[in-house]
């Protein structure tokens, strides 16, 4: 296999774009899968949604990986999901890409999760064609999607086709590089013929063209020249010219329908064309030794292997890690070293995915993505030959921001729910399990109520386990607000050694909200506290941080400078000073005007008009702030930002306001200052809580 010619590209787009509908027309041109399934229909579904689950919500959970060919280009492909709560599946695809397929609606447009993934594909700095599809669909219009992706998401994008027909009438596409129309016969569209474009088109599509080289002509000084003397623009030129400006952050845009079989093909051809080979793309590890080395990766199959597990699934017949191969080959029974763990593990099989099928191979080479069964290990670990070889840069997991109770209903099941919950951990950074001390209650926190509800759902299907849900809790944050001064002296002195601490200094707040946001400055100078007690205060204030005095969450933007204090030859120790460190968190944290901050989501709701005024009515008085609607069509689009707690159960409430036709989506904005009632009624809340636990 020549690496030139191999894509790795996933399909990613904001939810019922019709990504997975348009992965399904790719296996079938491709000649991977020889019927056509849909997303929701009587038959097994699409090949990529291989999870019941999937089937059944008509949604897609998790990512799926295949592989085909199309015309001698092989071409790996990941199908991620739109929703926010699966967010981290998109993460870890993006991380291991050469190029992707950002799939947008032709009513909806750029929508709030195309923004989502528009922020992961510039993370990870990954090339990207956009595919209109839908476009058969009633108020079908390419120009302002191509309008929003410059405005919205700053992308520099251009048309590279124009439709044939509208809506009901869409026909087929101008292709305006060779300047032919390009329609979809047969009874799957799998014949593409090429015919002139219709006499109504033709100006169009020359000014459509004109357009298209002058934004091309940005990438290359050779076709600037030839433009401005009015020459003919060679083939060639066109399509180098086209690949340049896509790998330097061009957004071309295709478009077509894929549940009317119209469109893919053209597009399979602009994968191959356009997107990166793994040689386009440069890959650079650290040197573990020196973490400021950095370390060139080539993708040559003759150097020393590296690869990085990006996700991980447990089945029935032992864990199954999915791998991109970055450098070097690996081989079926080969030995290699877990660079975070420093564990030598042997990869006894190496599979092939396609979607849940897989297919044994004996080896595979830089540039491949592959799983490997049966090896222990954590999404993001990279491998190597030795030890200390190189370690890649990991991905970025996002905070929960939501919590659900769950016990089991026997003692049977306990057993059974922990294993299921040890595999959902591992499988996924972003679901995290904890015992709540006071309570004793195992909580699950994750990204939104549909991630904690499949995971549920998967507890009693996969595992046979009955179990109890609690209501979903918020994570709240405890913060303080005004700057306040301490001056605390601990003291233990009763006969034999005693303890002693005293420090000096502020408590100041600072911007932030995220669970790692506390400074801490020592400022002591002429030996008042003897430097080996510094770590022992830090320490203090930073294990006091998990549960605020007010109502037992998480504190976050603290500041803390220790300015002067005093010990005692005997008496002093560690421990005094951590003890007195803790002790004065609790007594000045409450003098600092402490606050309690709620994660505030910005949410689109798409509902028919008429139903406007209600939704906006039920949005104010869930505490929401409306920042723009806007109308498509027959449809409002409303967004607005809500505060998480007042969301819990909204699915069922618009699905009755608007008589069924109302959809919502929503991701995590900030977090911001709960209004005093409310925070009074949490603290409230919280307080019989406990004492219930006692």
């Amino acid at each position: 296999m020549s690496l030139e010619k191999l894509r790795n590209i996933g399909i990613s787009a904001h939810i019922d774009s019709g990504k997975t509908t348009l992965s399904e027309r790719v296996l079938f041109y491709t000649g991977r899968i020889h019927k056509i399934e849909d997303v929701r229909g009587d038959g097994d579904g699409a090949t990529m949604d291989h999870m019941e689950l999937e089937k059944e919500r008509g949604i897609t959970i998790t990512s799926a990986a295949t592989s085909v060919e199309w015309k001698g280009h092989p071409i790996n492909l990941i199908d991620t999901p739109g929703h926010v709560d699966f967010t981290v599946e998109v993460e870890r695809s993006l991380r291991v890409l050469d190029g992707a397929v950002l799939v947008l609606c032709a009513v909806g447009g750029v929508q709030s999760q195309s923004i989502t993934v528009d922020r992961q594909m510039k993370r990870y700095q990954i090339p990207r064609l956009a595919f209109i599809n839908k476009m058969d669909r009633t108020g079908a219009n390419p120009q302002r999607v191509v309008e929003q992706l410059r405005e919205k998401l700053g992308a520099e994008a251009f048309l590279m086709q124009l439709p044939i027909g509208a809506e009901d009438n869409f026909r087929g596409v101008v292709d305006l590089r060779t300047m032919k129309a390009l329609y979809f016969e047969g009874a799957k569209g799998e014949e593409v013929v090429e015919q002139e474009i219709p006499d109504d088109l033709k100006d169009e599509a020359e000014a459509a063209r004109a357009h298209m080289l002058e934004s091309l002509s940005m990438y290359s000084d050779e076709m600037m020249e030839l433009l401005l003397s009015e020459e003919e623009i060679p083939e060639e030129l066109l399509e180098k010219t086209t690949r340049d400006a896509v790998l330097g952050g061009a957004t071309p845009v295709y478009m077509g329908t894929a549940y009317k079989n119209k469109g893919v093909q053209p597009l399979l051809d602009a994968v191959i064309k356009y997107l990166p080979s793994p040689l386009d793309r440069e890959i650079r590890g650290r040197d573990p030794k020196d973490e400021a080395k950095r370390i060139e990766l080539t993708p040559d199959s003759d150097q020393p292997f590296v690869g990085m597990a990006f996700k991980i699934v447990d089945d029935p017949f032992g864990q199954l890690t999915f791998m991109r191969i970055y450098q070097g080959t690996i081989k079926k029974g080969g030995t290699y070293v877990n660079q975070r763990t420093g564990r030598k593990e042997r990869f006894s099989r190496i599979v092939r995915m396609h979607s849940d099928k897989r297919e044994e191979i004996d080896e595979a080479k830089a540039g491949d993505i592959i799983a490997v069964m049966g090896i222990d290990c954590a999404s993001g670990d990279t491998y190597a030959p030795e030890r200390d070889f190189c370690t890649l840069e990991s991905m970025f997991v996002p905070e929960p921001v939501i919590k659900m109770a769950v016990n089991p209903t026997s003692r049977a099941d306990s057993d059974k729910m922990g294993k299921a919950l040890q595999r959902f951990r591992k499988e996924d950074p972003t679901f995290r399990v904890f015992t709540d001390e006071e309570t004793n209650e195992i909580l699950i926190s994750g990204m939104g109520e549909l991630h904690l509800e499949v995971y549920i759902e998967r507890m009693r299907r996969e595992y046979k386990v009955d179990v109890e849900v609690g209501a979903p809790k918020v994570s709240y944050r405890e913060a303080p607000t005004v700057e306040v001064p301490f001056n605390h002296k601990y003291k233990k002195q009763t006969g034999g050694s005693g303890q002693y601490g005293h420090i000096v200094g502020t408590l100041t707040p600072i911007e932030s909200d995220s669970e790692d946001s506390f400074e801490f400055e020592d400022k002591v100078v002429g030996g008042r506290i003897p430097k080996q007690y510094i770590p022992a205060i830090e320490k203090g204030f930073r294990d006091s941080l998990g549960k605020g005095p007010i109502a037992e969450y998480p504190v976050v933007g603290t500041r803390i400078q220790l300015d002067d204090g005093s010990y005692h030859d005997v008496d002093s120790s560690e421990k005094s000073f951590y003890t007195c460190a803790q002790e004065c968190f609790r007594v000045h944290f409450r003098k600092a005007s402490p606050v309690l901050l709620e994660p505030i989501m910005s949410v689109e709701i798409e509902c028919p008009e008429s139903f406007q005024g209600s939704v906006v009515g039920d949005v104010i008085s869930r505490r929401g702030l409306i920042t723009s609607t806007d109308t498509q069509g027959e449809n409002s689009v409303i967004m607005c930002e809500l505060p998480l707690a007042e969301t819990f159960g909204y699915a069922t409430d618009l699905r009755s306001m608007t008589q069924g036709q109302g959809t919502f989506s929503m991701e995590l904005l900030k977090y911001s200052q709960t209004p005093p009632h409310v925070q009074e009624k949490i603290i409230e809340e919280k307080k019989q809580q406990l004492v219930g636990a006692k």
